[in-house]
């Protein structure tokens, strides 16, 4: 009966300490979306794939355009974050360009049968200033 009381008196203080831990962590000097923000900013979270691809995706979004490329096409312009639908020797791609930056890239990095066409990518009007 001892060793029961003793295995019980256990819990409940290792059930005290967890529950008194768990309210230990109160700033009050930052705002709780401060505070949130923090902690999501040193999180060990891997990035996504599309937040590692350094010239966009293949995206099932509605395109703002959609474009021939052939032999005689060199520059392919395109807005950053812009939807696009490109056909290339008689295949299809619909391409967001969400690039890390706006460096000029062969059209070839992402559409087989694109060579010699070099993407240049400009800011979004509508992403400047925020």
């Amino acid at each position: 009966m001892r060793n029961k009381f003793a295995k019980l008196a256990l819990i409940v203080a290792a059930s005290a300490v967890g529950t008194t831990t768990a309210f230990a962590h109160q700033d009050y000097s930052e705002t709780q979306i401060d505070h949130w923000l923090s902690h999501v900013s040193e999180s060990g979270g891997q990035p996504t794939a599309k937040q590692l691809a350094p010239f966009g995706y293949s995206s099932s979004a509605l395109a703002s355009r959609e474009l021939q490329i052939d032999g005689a096409t060199k520059v392919l312009n395109v807005e950053r974050f812009e939807t696009v639908r490109l056909n290339v020797g008689g295949k299809s791609v619909t391409w967001t360009f969400d690039t890390l930056g706006t460096t000029p890239f062969p059209l070839s990095n992402i559409v087989a049968g694109a060579d010699g066409v070099t993407v240049y990518v400009s800011e979004s009007p509508d992403r400047l200033g925020g």
